[in-house]
């Protein structure tokens, strides 16, 4: 499983998801899918706008969780 852990970037740049949506260009509708982890698949534009403003690394985003740590 993929987390997307945009949510807990932006709170520690304090940044609004309204912000990152006009600085990225990305439309809020989809980075407030991607705070609330509700899409299926992420745009790789997407994903390096989204680094790039906030100054992070893609790891920083985005977590892999092995089938195990998910079920404990």
């Amino acid at each position: 499983m993929i987390r997307i852990k945009l949510s807990e970037v932006l709170g520690r740049k304090k940044m609004t998801r309204k912000k990152l949506s006009e600085l990225t260009g990305v439309r809020p509708n989809t980075i407030g899918d991607l705070y609330n982890e509700k899409v299926r698949k992420i745009d790789i534009d997407i994903l390096d706008r989204i680094c790039t403003v906030l100054e992070c690394d893609i790891e920083d985003i985005l977590e892999y969780q092995s089938n195990n740590e998910v079920n404990q």
